[in-house]
């Protein structure tokens, strides 16, 4: 594996770090340079990196779990360091994307709070390019996983996209006329957080009634844990399943069993569907879309959890019946999402980079003539 020292010395001007992608992002990805780019998720569990092409192809993937929360921002930063070096072994890489779970700021240079890691304001677009030869971009992992199902899955082709990711929580993305709004803060698109039942479940953000505590994967575990610890009779089979032991429930579990007809896991399944509906009908009220993508470990049930999803929104949405209906689909690249959009997104910045260093290069040389009929000038 190339060390850092070794790429350093390959091209230390590569290290510039660049504050922006610019707002005019679906004109420039047209014209961004269709070099190969790295890109990298970051979730409580687990760090993904891969090489992606300009078609959305992932040429080669590394997984590998995230460092215990508990220890030092560093360590993960070590972490995204070394798979990018790993990859560079065997790949021409120009560009870095990060898509990580937390909120970014508007610069998309720190984190300024992730619910799974011990970053709090932490400058990591600035401290992994002072390591890295290439350009590096920051961006929420809900924000790339959306620009990569409109660049390349169940979005294409549309001018107003909302996605949807629900996993332990639930995230968002809003893309319109191929930007994403990332509000003025940054952290646009935390629907999750939307207050949907006063006064109801607790939510870890210290709120009560978020969305997310009545349609993701820890309700749809919180209520299956729940029935099968007051041993209710439509519960015994899951209690057999984990032979007793409740906390061996998991979402992956009850999808399995809904789709082997556990009446139980079906009705759980369609209750989480049913409050997705009611949030997506909320946010058509709000922000109009043409097209909802639901992406994340959850939206594996599919139709056990789309469909009850599809007729709440029918039921709740404003003005039905006289207003077109968005369209509801399950996001189509999986838990790549994320890393795909991450690298796709960092093209953008490799084609502002090998601008800049195109304009240095030509006044480099501009100069270097100047230099040269000086001296000249003056041997004569």
């Amino acid at each position: 594996m190339s060390t850092y020292r070794d790429l350093a010395h390959r091209g230390t001007a590569r290290a510039t770090v660049l504050r922006t992608v610019g707002t005019r992002e679906r004109r420039s990805l047209l014209t961004a340079p269709r070099v190969p780019t790295v890109g990298i998720d970051i979730g409580g569990t687990k760090v993904m990196a891969g090489v992606v092409d300009a078609d959305g192809n992932i040429l080669e993937k590394l997984r590998t779990e995230t460092p215990d929360k508990s220890k030092s921002p560093k360590v993960v930063e070590d972490t995204i360091v070394e798979l990018v070096l790993d990859l560079s072994d065997r790949h021409d890489v120009h560009a870095v994307g990060i898509g990580a779970a937390g909120w970014v700021d508007a610069d998309r240079n720190r984190i300024l709070f992730a619910p799974h890691l011990s970053w709090r304001n932490e400058p990591l677009r600035d401290r992994i390019s002072s390591r890295l030869a290439v350009p590096v971009m920051v961006d929420n992992d809900a924000n790339t996983a959306a620009w990569a199902e409109w660049r390349f899955g169940a979005g294409r082709g549309e001018d107003h996209l909302v996605m949807i990711t629900l996993g332990t929580g639930i995230g968002g993305a809003i893309l319109e006329d191929g930007q994403v709004k990332r509000g003025k803060y940054g952290v646009a698109g935390e629907f999750g957080h939307m207050q949907v039942v006063p006064g109801g479940h607790r939510c870890a953000c210290g709120n009560r009634g978020c969305w997310e505590q009545y349609s993701s994967g820890n309700a749809l575990v919180r209520e299956a844990r729940e029935l099968a610890t007051a041993d209710s009779p439509v519960a015994y089979n899951i209690i057999e399943r984990v032979n007793g032991n409740v906390s061996d429930i998991t979402g992956p579990l009850i999808t399995e069993l809904a789709r082997e007809g556990d009446a139980m896991c079906v009705e759980l399944l369609q209750d989480i569907g049913q409050w997705l509906g009611v949030g997506i009908a909320n946010l058509a009220a709000a922000l109009d879309p043409s097209c909802f993508v639901i992406g994340g470990g959850v939206s594996a049930a599919d139709d056990l959890l789309i469909g009850p999803a599809r007729d709440a929104f029918r039921r709740h949405l404003t003005g039905r019946g006289y207003r077109p209906e968005a369209r509801i689909a399950r996001a189509q690249l999986g838990p790549e999402a994320g890393m795909v959009g991450a690298a796709d997104l960092s093209r953008l910045v490799a084609r502002r980079f090998r601008r800049a260093n195109r304009r240095r290069v030509e006044r480099y040389e501009r100069y270097e003539r100047y230099a040269e009929a000086r001296r000249t000038a003056q041997g004569t």
